[in-house]
């Protein structure tokens, strides 16, 4: 990783857009709705560091590098961090392409090196989130403390949140019902019925780009992996980085049962694993390779 992404909470902040031409449009284009305290600068009045006071982000965009030069020289004496448009060696931070539903927030970056790549790939991704994936966030942050309380436990607090993102509240913010959807949530939260866990059998001895669709979005979805020695590391980089990993398949099925959602790396034909599972009383999923 190049790059770390990371995201600034914009409510109560202020961000400095400085220079002229369509650039720096472009980026007040890129604020517009948010709850940003948005200054424009201008001229000489962009040259002055005190213009930059208080502010969280410096965006200078303008045609004239001894202009840009000068304003993020201003801003950083201010403490400010900048990002100056098509000029990454000025830059404290590249602007990525981004996807706005809202609470929901993607960004593409390549760290100023292709920013039409980033374009490119964020018109791909950005079908795949519906519009009313924003409300969703919101439901869930509007219940935050409620689901805290009724599931200290972290493996079923997660097991509930997991299973509450394709249940009927959901369903009813992304159709922007608010009002069933907060109702349906709330009698969820008090029946208090977490998710069972389940165990994913996957093919670990790659190549990855064989997997299918549903084995690569297990891996990413995974709380433990449950790992065969020799599997193949790319495949098990398709998991997510804090995804507990142990060796001992015998524990499979106890952490299912505590609600966790195990994945199986297997080497070897998986079905014999998947009848041995089974008779633990646990959800067993194999999920086949993709067709060449």
């Amino acid at each position: 990783m190049d790059a770390f992404p990371a995201y600034f909470p914009l409510a109560g902040q202020t961000v400095v857009i400085a220079g002229s031409g369509e650039a720096a449009e472009a980026k007040l284009r890129l604020f517009e709705g948010s709850p940003a305290r948005i200054v424009r600068l201008e001229g000489d009045a962009a040259l002055r560091s005190d213009a930059y006071a208080g502010a969280r982000l410096a965006f200078i965009a303008d045609a004239d590098r001894a202009f840009a030069e000068a304003a993020s020289a201003a801003a950083r004496v201010a403490g400010v961090l900048v990002n100056v448009a098509d000029r990454p060696d000025l830059c404290d931070f590249t602007t990525p392409a981004v996807i706005d539903r809202g609470e929901v927030v993607a960004a593409i970056g390549t760290g100023g090196a292709s920013p039409m790549l980033a374009t490119l790939l964020r018109n791909d991704i950005e079908q795949r989130v519906p519009e009313g994936a924003g409300r969703v966030a919101a439901l869930f942050r509007r219940f935050q403390d409620e689901v805290r309380a009724r599931f200290p436990d972290l493996p079923a607090r997660r097991a509930f949140l997991r299973d509450a993102l394709s249940g009927p509240a959901a369903q009813a913010a992304l159709q922007g019902n608010m009002d069933e959807a907060e109702a349906l949530f709330r009698d969820a939260v008090a029946r208090g019925q977490a998710a069972l866990g389940r165990v994913q059998l996957v093919a670990g001895e790659g190549p990855a780009d064989l997997l299918s669709l549903r084995a690569s979005r297990a891996l990413a979805a995974a709380d433990v992996l449950i790992v065969d020695e020799g599997c193949d590391p790319a495949v098990l980089s398709m998991a997510r980085r804090d995804a507990e990993r142990v060796s001992d398949r015998d524990r499979a099925a106890a952490l299912a049962r505590g609600g966790l959602r195990v994945v199986r790396v297997t080497i070897g034909p998986p079905e014999a694993e998947a009848a041995r599972l089974s008779t633990e009383g646990v959800r067993v999923e194999l999920l086949a390779a993709a067709p060449e």
